[in-house]
């Protein structure tokens, strides 16, 4: 009961994700071991967590600061 407390889901459960599923050469599908061919944005309930499936989000592009901007 403890660890259903302190644990906070920090990603959305999908297929995508999953331990159970592998991405499709296409990458329109996943190609899951439990129900089949599913879309990566579908859920089950042996839906189970993989971070190394998980892709980060782009970095942000950070404009190049011009020197004139730190002249008195």
């Amino acid at each position: 009961m403890k660890r259903k407390l302190t644990e906070k889901k920090k990603y959305a459960a999908v297929c995508e994700n999953c331990l159970h599923g592998r991405l499709s050469p296409d990458e329109e599908t996943v190609l899951c071991i439990k129900k089949g061919i599913v879309q990566p944005d579908g859920t089950c309930r042996r839906y189970s967590y993989d971070p190394l499936k998980r892709r980060p989000k782009k970095p942000l592009l950070i404009e190049q600061a011009d020197p004139a901007d730190f002249t008195l």
